[in-house]
């Protein structure tokens, strides 16, 4: 159940109304959890700026894709899930590599241990040790991949909890295939 509205760029805060204005101009209009942030300019403004600067990550794109998968999973938003499978899905992924990847594995050991990592670090990061490090570099992962995945957790940390929170849930068609 909804428990916080969404707002137009009309009803928004000043600088959440420049940056949904923003958003419309460019994609159309602004889904509902970014209309739901607009309460708060500041963590609007947070998100959009991370999501662009993820989106540079050096984590390949099926790969973060599979990652969100498993993270979403793991915190139970429906709305993420879906969004993550679609957006699997656009990248060429098989209804099997996202079961898979909300399993916490992939038919790649690499992959495997990547996500697996990510999980860990979202569900228990003082467990992380040395070890873990060294394998995923023996997986061939490089440093700069390993210290993005922190940065992809609390992203999906952010916008899966937020939903959850303001009680944003999937529509019906989406929460279909996302299962």
């Amino acid at each position: 159940m909804r428990r916080i509205a969404t707002l137009t760029p009309d009803a928004a805060p000043a600088k959440s109304a420049e940056l949904l204005a923003g958003i419309v101009a460019r994609h159309g209009g602004a889904g509902d959890m970014v209309s739901t942030m607009a309460h708060s300019p500041a963590i609007l403004q947070g998100y959009l700026d991370f999501s662009r600067a993820m989106k540079r990550a050096a984590i390949p794109r099926k790969v973060s894709e599979k990652i969100s998968l498993a993270l979403q999973e793991w915190i139970g938003c429906g709305t993420c899930l879906a969004a993550h499978a679609d957006a699997a899905r656009s990248l060429g992924l098989s209804e099997t590599d996202i079961a898979l990847a909300r399993q916490v594995t992939s038919t790649d050991a690499r992959e495997t241990a990547l996500i697996a990592f990510a999980l860990a670090v979202l569900a228990e990061p003082s467990s992380i040790s040395d070890a873990d490090i060294e394998r995923l570099r023996a997986h061939g992962w490089s440093d700069r991949v390993i210290v993005e995945i922190p940065a992809l957790v609390a992203l999906n940390q952010l916008t899966g909890t937020f939903n959850l929170v303001v009680g944003l849930q999937p529509d019906e068609p989406a929460a279909a295939q996302a299962s």
